[in-house]
């Protein structure tokens, strides 16, 4: 599998809302420098899981729409709009974020990321 499928696979998976999923795609030295809308956000391995298990208690469905995906050497470019279905209202998709992460792939795992993200 190449690197791009491989980061096409995790955000087609539960991996954003599933801790256990997210586990099998993450580096144990992962690090993600977040810009959002809150400043910037530097998460390692165990912050990505709660992370994904607080997404979990809120959401029941995860859905991304990736409209850019660009790799070169170990580096992976993704452009891409996450939706949620909450627990409240299962059947309404509701968008969270687009976001633009830059993946790096180290020992076939997400290794070092580069995320923004905007509230639509």
């Amino acid at each position: 599998m190449s690197i791009k499928e491989f980061v096409q696979k995790f955000y087609k998976s539960d991996a954003l809302i599933d801790s256990e999923i997210m586990k099998t795609y993450l580096h144990p030295d992962v690090k993600l420098d977040w810009h959002s809308t809150k400043g910037l956000i530097v998460m390692d391995y165990n912050s990505m899981l709660g992370m994904a298990n607080e997404l979990s208690r809120a959401y029941v469905r995860s859905k991304v729409r990736i409209s850019h995906i660009i790799a070169e050497d170990d580096l992976v470019s993704i452009r891409y709009s996450h939706f949620v279905k909450t627990i409240e209202n299962p059947r309404e998709e509701m968008l969270l974020a687009h976001f633009a992460t830059i993946w790096q792939i180290k020992d076939d795992k997400l290794y070092r990321g580069y995320q923004m993200s905007q509230f639509s």
